[in-house]
């Protein structure tokens, strides 16, 4: 553990420098004999066949965008296309010395990253495996179109799968590689080894990672490549991707059997451009990309820069950094130069740069060259590769011919993406095999503990169960967790102080002990890499429990969230599966940045569950849920509870395993006369305030507590709105935008005609959170709700309000934009 690692004050303050070792750049020799024996004729005439198949698919595009057509076929392809005419090299150099178990990560400019590793996955695989792979995928559909090509043998028909399959997901045809959900910025396919493709720049750095920490802690064979352009190196997540995969902890606290640093390679297709700024000399100042290793570890990330206009360079330096790797001694950089001869899309027009440079690279043009090598080396003549280029131009053509026609392609419908957007699975395991304990959880020292502990707020007699005695919701949370733990053999988790402090809050004080270092451990604090590593381990087959300490901290992990987490089951047509954990602690006490809710910035995201329990009884049974499910939670948690007692569950929290129904809200206290519907903390400020209403006015409340965001059964609420015709919703969110405003509009359209007044909502002041002594005027509190029925439902006999909630303060409020 951390303590074994002593910070010596006379080591850190002596004098010293720091050494930095040469980085080698474009040091490639090429030993022709060495290379014709390691690739053979064939190998060499695969390597050019790729390139060409690769050139020959993205003019096809640039074509069809920019005229409409190509070689006399119509087609208006209203979607996107970052080509990578002139990175053919890079892409196919690096497949070559890939095996279909090595993971590609990719970009937005990926079309060519895709095909290349699908066709080095063809060499490489028998055909048995081949035909089993083609034949069960998506139930055979897209195999079907390949048949309809012509093919001489199994690599043949092989080939068409894996161009009508990109070609037709480019077109978001429902026999594409994705049924047409990913498109072209998203394709991939996995069963070769070719990986979700990233649209947001630099997106891929923490999936990869994560998809490299799955093959670690599972000790899963292969290495994981992500791909991205040198302008990423702008990108925060890049940056906490790699100092992540480059902690000391993998090597030094890790025991030597679980294999080192994750086996992740950062690639940069280095094209020297991002969009139309210029990273060499403009937008960066690194001069020489493989510089940035430098500063990442001692090894320098084992930097250097690659001549991607070589193939055979390439595939060299990556047949070296796949060693590297899988001895356990990454993280591996590699700054592979290369040049996009088209704009950033059909619609630059390249007004950054000048004709005379592109035809400087052009000039040197690395399928050119390499046909000219294997022309002088007698491997090739010059008709044999015009040949192939015509044969692959006649190729693309009838997969071109197939993928365009509307009639022959369908397209997927409205329901079919709804199917898709969650997958809704139940599954205690996500791996055969015994979970790695460290003590069996029945011996854990704090399981030891709660079992001594009463599981109810009150005992026996009906007083108050003082805290050390009592069950919390922290420890419901903790028993969810380790039965996890001890059911799945995948589940990792990970955040800051995860291990040895017990996690935040003390939520996981006894896991260290119970589990090895490869499950549960700590991160940099670097929100982004945190979550898009949960990401890329759950896409990859894990089951992965990230925290972020603080709500207000999400926004550090926003793309992560927001475009990865909720986003990859439904863009994979739901081939993947996103079984990953996001616990997120909502605080208080803590002032403006440390004390938000967030809780509607999650909810209003399509793909992700978001469940906010208040009871120790629901903390564990929905923590259970959501370790069982196959689609990413967002599971807050309010500080205020971690220490509260159940108040509700008569015989106090159940000791054994359990879910809770996903959805479904429940009444906490019934009520005729008036509706209290509330999540999170809010819900014992609503029950104080129904004792308020109820001692003092006669008014029966009856409350409600939703605990799921989303989904969301609204029948239990709408059951009560009808019955009592008013409804109030609380919750700590600042009141605009708050996801009670949507329960609201929702109920209003519902249960219209069974309302005898309009929904009111009761939220936190539109400002920042104030510090502690002053959250009493910004939180709602119990005398708020009171005074919302009476200025805005039911006037209340001889009521005098202490707050302001009548219809024109509200009208005040939002013309000040408080």
């Amino acid at each position: 553990m951390t303590k074994s690692l002593i910070v010596d004050p006379s080591v850190v303050r002596s004098r010293d420098v720091v050494t930095v070792h040469e980085i080698p750049v474009n040091t490639y020799a090429m030993d022709w004999a060495a290379e014709l024996k390691r690739f053979g004729p064939d190998g060499m005439t695969g390597i050019l066949r790729d390139m060409i198949v690769i050139r020959e698919f993205e003019s096809m595009l640039d074509s069809l965008k920019k005229t409409g057509g190509w070689l006399g076929l119509d087609y208006d392809h209203r979607g996107p296309a970052h080509l990578s005419m002139g990175q053919e090299a890079a892409a196919v150099g690096q497949a070559t010395e890939l095996d279909p178990d090595d993971f590609v990560f990719g970009s937005h400019r990926s079309h060519g990253e895709i095909l290349a590793k699908c066709l080095s996955a063809i060499r490489k695989l028998d055909s048995d495996r081949l035909s089993a792979t083609m034949e069960g995928f998506l139930e055979g559909d897209t195999l079907r179109y390949a048949e309809k090509l012509p093919s001489r043998d199994l690599p043949g028909l092989a080939l068409n799968f894996v161009l009508f399959g990109t070609l037709a997901e480019i077109f978001a045809r429902q026999s594409g590689f994705n049924r047409g959900m990913g498109g072209s910025m998203h394709a991939f396919f996995t069963p070769f080894g070719s990986m979700p493709n990233n649209a947001i720049v630099g997106g891929s750095a923490p999936i990869a990672l994560g998809s490299a920490l799955f093959k670690r802690i599972n000790h899963q064979p292969g290495i994981v490549v992500a791909n991205i352009g040198d302008a990423s190196m702008g990108c925060g997540p890049v940056w906490e991707a790699m100092t992540f995969a480059a902690m000391d902890q993998f090597r030094q606290l890790w025991p030597e059997h679980d294999g080192g640093n994750p086996p992740i390679l950062f690639n940069f297709f280095n094209n020297f451009y991002g969009m139309g700024g210029q990273t060499s000399g403009e937008t960066m100042g690194f001069g020489t990309l493989a510089r940035v290793g430098a500063g990442v570890n001692p090894e320098q990330m084992h930097a250097e820069r690659v001549d991607g206009y070589n193939p055979l360079a390439v595939a060299e330096a990556i047949r070296r950094k796949k060693e590297v790797l899988l001895g356990g001694r990454g993280p591996v950089l590699l700054d592979t130069i290369t040049y996009r001869f088209a704009g950033h899309s059909p619609s630059d027009a390249s007004s950054y740069r000048t004709r005379d440079e592109v035809e400087l690279w052009e000039h040197d043009d690395p399928i050119h060259a390499f046909g000219e090598l294997l022309v002088t080396q007698d491997v090739l003549s010059s008709d044999d590769i015009e040949t192939m280029r015509e044969s692959i131009r006649e190729r693309l053509l009838g997969v071109l011919r197939i993928a365009t026609d509307e009639d022959l392609c369908p397209r997927v419908t409205d329901r079919f993406i709804e199917s898709v957007m969650l997958s809704n699975g139940n599954e205690p395991a996500l791996a055969e095999g015994e979970p790695e304990l460290s003590e069996p959880v029945s011996e854990n020292a704090r399981t030891k503990s709660l079992a001594t502990k009463v599981r109810t707020s009150r005992d026996a007699d009906g007083k108050a169960v003082s805290k050390i005695k009592m069950f919390t919701f922290r420890d419901a949370l903790f028993e969810a967790m380790a039965h996890a733990f001890a059911t799945d053999p995948t589940m990792a988790a990970w955040g800051e102080e995860n291990r040895d402090w017990g996690g935040a809050f003390a939520v996981y004080r006894g896991l260290t002990e119970m589990l090895p270092y490869r499950r549960i451990f700590n991160s940099p604090i670097s929100e982004a890499a945190i979550v898009g590593a949960g990401v890329g381990y759950a896409l990859s087959g894990g089951r992965a429990v990230v925290e972020l300490m603080y709500c207000d901290f999400l926004g550090r992990a926003g793309d992560e969230v927001f475009n990865q987490a909720a986003k990859w089951q439904s863009m994979s047509a739901g081939l993947l599966k996103l079984p990953l954990v996001i616990r997120v602690s909502v605080g208080s006490k803590y002032g403006a940045q440390h004390s938000q809710d967030w809780s509607a910035l999650v909810a209003h995201m399509p793909g992700l569950k978001v469940y906010f329990p208040a009871t120790p009884t629901d903390a564990k049974g929905m923590l259970n849920l959501a370790l069982r499910g196959t689609d990413p939670v967002v599971f807050l948690e309010s500080q205020l509870l971690y220490d509260k007692g159940e108040d509700f569950e008569p015989g106090g929290v159940p000791e054994g395993y359990y879910e809770t129904p996903e959805g479904l809200p429940v009444v906490r206290r019934a009520g005729s006369d008036l509706t209290i519907a509330t999540y999170g903390a809010t819900l014992y400020r609503a029950l104080e305030a129904a004792d308020i209403l109820q001692e003092q006015y006669g008014l029966s409340a009856e409350v409600i507590d939703l605990r799921f965001l989303c989904p969301l059964d609204y029948e239990p609420l709408l059951v009560s709105v009808r019955k009592t015709h008013r409804l109030v919703l609380a919750s700590d969110a600042v009141q605009r935008g708050s996801f009670l405003g949507q329960v609201a509009a929702d109920v209003q359209t519902l249960a219209f005609d069974s309302l005898d007044a309009p929904v009111t909502v009761v939220g936190s002041r539109n400002h920042v959170t104030p510090a502690p002594e002053l959250e009493d005027v910004f939180f709602p509190q119990a005398q708020w709700i009171v005074d919302a029925v009476h200025e805005r439902i039911v006037p209340l006999p001889g009521h005098t309000a202490t707050s302001n909630q009548t219809e024109g303060e509200l009208l005040r409020r939002t013309r000040l934009g408080v």
